[in-house]
């Protein structure tokens, strides 16, 4: 098996973006192998606290690994971390003083084949990022219609040979369940016209929709960033990676809308509508990688942070 590993994105961009202080409390919905926890309890040392949250067990147990010294001053939990709330109320946790969220495959994932999330080794078709839900990459590929496979395909892959390649799935599978990545990947790469692929493997957004589909990726995420950023105190800080467009769709329209003052209609003498300006957008361009790093960390290269604070 494959060593949990996962190279923390804009570590210091991260870093500095929380503007952590010693005794606050933090929490990183997505703590992997623990990299950006690691750096939040050691820069908010002696008293800093900090809760986590993962799906993957094997993510959970690197991280409490790494995070061994600093025992008593953090807690992970086996949930989403869409589950916040109700995560944050066990742990007597009313407003926080920043949180961490990287929505980044970690390199464990994509490089231990038997989690089958990757198309660049052939093994059982899985992606679930918590080994313990029911639904599985077979089940989309094998158990949805075709116009369901084309549609993830598209929203979630922006992948032009959608409806090609989801017809081709389910002729395939007529013959024969569709069991590995490497028959999957076969299937998609038969798909797409042979001028498309001259630039290597051309499976990789096919992989990506079909795993957000299978973990729930984009399902409540606006929602879980607006109730997090609104659990801020103030002048808390908000840190979000995204790696595709969809995600930082999401995240930007959320904190426009929570930047956002009153939306009256200009020639009312007061205002009805109650919205208050809640945050301050301190990332007004999404900050990217730089070169160096996108160069020793090739998963940097599509990353993009914003950053807001609670006012």
């Amino acid at each position: 098996m494959t060593a949990f590993s996962h190279q923390p994105v804009m570590l210091e961009e991260c870093m500095q973006g929380l503007a952590l202080r010693p005794g606050g409390i933090y929490f990183d919905g997505t703590v992997g192998g623990g990299g950006h926890s690691s750096e939040i309890l050691r820069r908010t040392a002696p008293d800093g606290r900090l809760i986590a949250t993962d799906l993957d067990e094997d993510a959970i147990a690197a991280a409490d690994k790494r995070l061994s010294e600093f025992r008593g001053r953090y807690r992970i939990h086996h949930a989403n971390f869409k589950e916040f709330a109700s995560v944050l109320d066990s742990e007597g946790v009313g407003e926080l003083d920043g949180v961490m969220l990287d929505f980044g495959v970690s390199s464990y994932q994509l490089d231990e084949a038997s989690r089958g999330f990757s198309y660049m080794h052939d093994a059982p078709l899985d992606m679930r990022m918590d080994a313990g839900a029911q639904l599985s990459a077979a089940d989309v590929v094998n158990g949805y219609d075709e116009r369901s496979i084309a549609r993830i395909l598209k929203e979630y892959g922006e992948e032009r040979f959608a409806a090609k390649i989801a017809a081709n799935i389910v002729r395939a599978r007529a013959k024969a369940p569709i069991r590995t990545t490497g028959e999957l990947a076969a299937v998609i790469e038969g798909s797409i016209p042979a001028k498309f692929r001259q630039n290597g493997p051309c499976a990789r957004k096919s992989f990506q929709a079909i795993r957000i589909e299978v973990n729930g990726e984009l399902s409540g995420l606006a929602e879980a960033v607006r109730g997090l950023t609104r659990r801020l105190k103030k002048g808390g800080r908000i840190c979000i990676l995204t790696f595709h467009s969809l995600e930082d769709r999401i995240v930007k329209n959320v904190f426009r809308d929570l930047e956002t003052d009153c939306i009256c209609d200009k020639s009312l003498p007061v205002c009805v509508c109650g919205k208050k300006k809640e945050i301050e957008i301190i990332t007004r361009k999404p900050i990217v990688a730089q070169e160096g790093e996108r160069e020793q960390n090739s998963r940097s290269k599509c990353a993009k942070l914003r950053i807001a604070e609670k006012i």
